[in-house]
Parts: structure tokens; C-alpha cells; sequence
């Protein structure tokens, strides 16, 4: 079974919201499968359930309904006014009112474990980091030397701290997590794997926030390559880019392209290359730009002149991390990191015809070739499809206003900006979902009317999360 890292269990959870699976609903699964191990392992009626004030205490609240017949005490770790999310304090109250025994621990004295049964651990769940100290130190040490069964609620509190229970079984949910031993059951808690195959809201929170301490160039420096017979296709990348959380974007083109990408904004760095287009002789140019960047991304506007591709072949192994799009998607060039090709662009680098295919049809032939490339595919199209050779991903936003030409190459400029901050397939997947969601809130206003740069203007209001 594939194991699931803490992050993304809770971008799965942000996207089950997103698709209107609520987190109340799955809270309630996860106590309802609780306690069915409970009532399949206890060798007696009294049950103590240690409780934190998060998510995990809230599906313990839950257990704590379905174990009609047992004899239930819930302890909760602090104040019930201090419980963490509303579907936790929701449980809570329930079992308020209908007179639960509860207790609200302010000391691990008050802790009474010795004539329990088992004990439910339920302290802390997936995202406690660094050193236990405190209350919950204190109730897990109680816990470890009550002599007492224990079941872990999704893994052992304090997993990966100083401090970690020492469960005998622990019920995890949807999928295991890393790191765990012992006994451990993975419970369905009703999330349908259409949940774990479209892209969401989810996808764009692993992209994370900007830090208050951040420093210019800690969000990406993004370094575009393109331009010769067209200047406009560049200039969106690089204005995408930035719009995307980027701090530098440069934008390398010919002399004649340059001066022209120049005049487009301000915000741009442009660095002109020598003749009509990219050709060997910039090499030494280039060589210096790419090692100043996080990202490359390439081959927008660049024309196919026979120099330009030679060109091409040089740059692309020299990038640490490269985007490549439009005239670089070529057979016979080396094609690393992320490619964004268009169902036509796919068939010209991989032998492959996808165009009559429905999205589903796809799925098998692009997870195949990006397997054999070693590469993350975002294959743009109705629904765009992102792989990398083990997983693949379907995104639904966007519309057919978006069949615009530039939109392509502002996905291909957001791609960057992401991927500088970020692994490649979850750039690639939080990328087409925010251009096809900018794309959606230009729509109901400029239908077929929207041009690029409309959506390069939403796209800060399509990473709103």
C-alpha cells in the first residue's frame, strides 16, 4: 500500500472539502472505525480516551459515541474552550450534552488509567514537530507506564518527537504513514480515490506562503528563455511568474526581441542575447544567468531555427530545474524536469497520438512515457493531466475562453514560479490548477473576450486559498 506523508494526507483533506466532502463527515467515519477495533480488541468494558484539543481528540469524541456498552471516560488535555477546530469542539459538545463522563485535565495527576481496560491514545496526530513538553509529555509518559493496552489514533502521539506513546495497534486513516511500526490497521474512512486523482485546493496549499522574514530571491528566481520571431509569448511567462509569488523573473531573448520585451513592463530584467535568435554563440551568457537561477523555463516564442535548437541542447542539461514549453518541446532534445506540452506538442516529442482520446484514455500512455523519460508531464488540454510516471493527477478548471493564444505560456510562467519552491509534480498540478482557476474568474466577465494578460491579472486571486 502506498504510504501517505503527513502534508499531503492534509492537502487530500483540503481537497475533500474543495469537492464538498466535509471535514465533520470524515471525522465521523474515522471515530465510527475506531471504535469498531476497540470493540474487536477490548478485554473489558472500561475504556480511557486521552484526548488532545485537534483533529485527533475530535475523532476520539466520536469513538466515545459508538461504543454502546462500554464504560467511556474522556479525558481532554487543556480546556474545552481551547479545542483547535470546529468539528472537534462540535463532537465535544455532543458528548456534553448527553452526559458523557468528562474531564478536563490540567495536570497528569488527574490522570486515572489504572482500572481502564485500554486506553485510547489520542493526543496528537500527524503534524507535531520537534520536542514534546508540557501536559502532553507528561500524559504520554502515563500513558507508556500504565500496563495498559493502547490504540493510537491515525499514528502513536508524538511520532518522529522526544516523546512517543507506545501504542500496541494504531488505526490509521485512508492510508499508513511514514515511519510506522507495530500493528497497524488502515481504516476506510470514506474517501473515494476520485478525491486523491483530481486536483484541488489541497494541491495549492503544499505551495505554502510566503514567510514574514522572507528575503528578495527566497521565493524563486525564475530566468525565461525565449523570445526571436515572437516577443509577446515570453513576456506572459515572465509576467505570470511573477504574479505567481516569484521575487526575479529575467527574461533572456534576442536583441531585437529584447529591446521590444523591454518596453512591456517594468518589472521585467531582460537580458539581450546576440543576433535574431537564440544561437550558440550566447552560450557563455546564458551559462552565467542560468547559474544566478532557481528555474529555467524555455522555449516560448524561440522559433525553430537549426541554431536555436543546437542551442537548446547545450542549456537544458546545464539547469538544475528547467520548465519547458512551445519550440522546445522537441524528439531529438533532452527534455528534463517539467515539459507542458498541448495533446499535438506530446505527439511531436513522444510518437504519440492522444488527440482523439478522451482524458481517461490518456492517463495510461502519458503515465507510460513519463515513467520512460524520467520526466513530470503537464498535458494540457480540457482536462489537463499531470504525471510523473507514478502518480497521475487530473485537473478541471479552466474554459473554453481559455483557447486564447498565451495562456499556455503564462501556465508554463506559474509552473516556474512554483517549481522554485517546490517539488516538480506538485508544481506542475498546483500550476494548472491555478492558471484554469484564473481563467474561471476572468470568464463571467470577458467570455470569449479574454485575452493572457486577463488571466495573468487573476492569477493572485486564484492562489487565495
Amino acid at each position: 500500500m502506498r504510504i501517505i506523508s503527513a502534508e499531503d494526507m492534509n492537502a487530500l483533506d483540503c481537497n475533500c472539502r474543495y469537492f464538498g466532502l466535509l471535514p465533520l463527515q470524515l471525522m465521523e467515519n474515522a471515530g465510527a472505525a475506531l471504535a469498531r477495533e476497540i470493540m474487536a480488541r477490548a478485554r473489558g468494558k472500561r475504556i480511557a480516551i486521552v484526548a488532545g484539543r485537534g483533529n485527533n481528540g475530535g475523532d476520539a469524541f466520536v469513538a466515545a459515541r459508538h461504543l454502546v456498552g462500554f464504560d467511556v471516560t474522556v479525558y481532554l488535555l487543556g480546556r474545552s474552550r481551547d479545542i483547535a477546530t470546529e468539528e472537534a469542539k462540535r463532537n465535544w459538545e455532543i458528548l456534553e450534552r448527553l452526559g458523557y463522563d468528562l474531564r478536563m485535565i490540567s495536570d497528569s495527576t488527574d490522570l486515572s488509567l489504572g482500572e481502564c481496560d485500554l486506553i485510547l491514545d489520542a493526543v496528537f496526530g500527524t503534524g507535531v514537530r520537534g520536542s514534546v513538553k508540557g501536559l502532553e509529555a507528561m500524559a504520554i509518559d502515563v500513558i507508556n507506564s500504565s500496563g495498559r493496552p493502547v490504540i493510537s489514533v491515525d499514528v502513536p502521539s508524538g511520532l518522529g518527537t522526544n516523546k512517543v506513546v507506545r501504542a500496541d495497534a494504531t488505526v490509521t486513516f485512508h492510508r499508513q504513514k511514514p515511519d510506522m511500526t507495530g500493528e497497524v490497521v488502515v481504516a476506510d474512512i470514506g474517501i473515494p480515490p476520485a478525491a486523491e486523482f483530481f486536483v484541488g485546493e489541497g494541491d495549492l496549499w503544499l505551495m505554502g506562503r510566503r514567510a514574514l522574514e522572507s528575503h528578495k530571491g527566497d521565493s524563486g528566481r525564475i530566468l525565461v528563455i525565449g523570445g526571436g520571431p515572437y516577443t509577446g509569448a515570453p513576456a506572459l511567462s515572465a509576467l505570470a511568474a511573477l504574479r505567481a509569488g516569484a521575487d526575479i523573473v529575467t527574461v533572456a531573448a534576442p536583441r531585437a526581441a529584447a529591446r521590444t520585451i523591454s518596453c512591456y513592463s517594468p518589472n521585467l530584467i531582460v537580458q539581450e542575447l546576440s543576433g535574431n535568435h537564440l544561437c550558440p554563440a550566447d552560450m557563455k551568457v546564458l551559462e552565467e544567468q542560468i547559474a544566478r537561477h532557481d528555474v529555467v523555463v524555455m522555449g516560448m516564442g524561440l522559433g525553430r531555427h537549426a541554431e536555436t535548437m543546437e542551442a537548446l541542447a547545450e542549456i537544458m542539461p546545464l539547469c538544475k530545474k528547467t520548465v519547458i514549453d512551445a519550440d522546445a518541446l522537441q524528439p531529438d532534445l533532452p527534455l528534463n524536469g517539467i515539459v507542458t506540452p498541448h495533446a499535438g506538442e506530446f505527439r511531436r516529442i513522444s510518437g504519440i497520438a492522444l488527440v482523439d482520446l478522451d482524458y481517461r484514455e490518456r492517463v495510461k500512455p502519458l503515465k507510460e512515457y513519463a515513467r520512460k523519460k524520467g520526466l513530470v508531464v503537464l498535458l494540457k488540454g480540457k482536462v489537463d493531466l499531470i504525471s510523473d510516471g507514478e502518480v497521475v493527477r487530473a485537473n478541471t478548471t479552466g474554459n473554453p475562453g481559455m483557447t486564447v493564444g498565451g495562456t499556455g505560456d503564462v501556465l508554463a510562467g506559474i509552473t516556474a514560479a512554483f517549481y522554485a519552491r517546490s517539488s516538480a509534480l506538485r508544481a506542475a498540478t498546483a500550476a494548472a490548477f491555478v492558471n484554469g482557476r484564473a481563467g474561471d474568474l476572468v470568464y463571467p466577465e470577458k467570455d470569449f473576450g479574454m485575452v493572457a494578460t486577463d488571466v495573468i491579472e487573476k492569477i493572485p486571486q486564484a492562489m487565495r486559498l
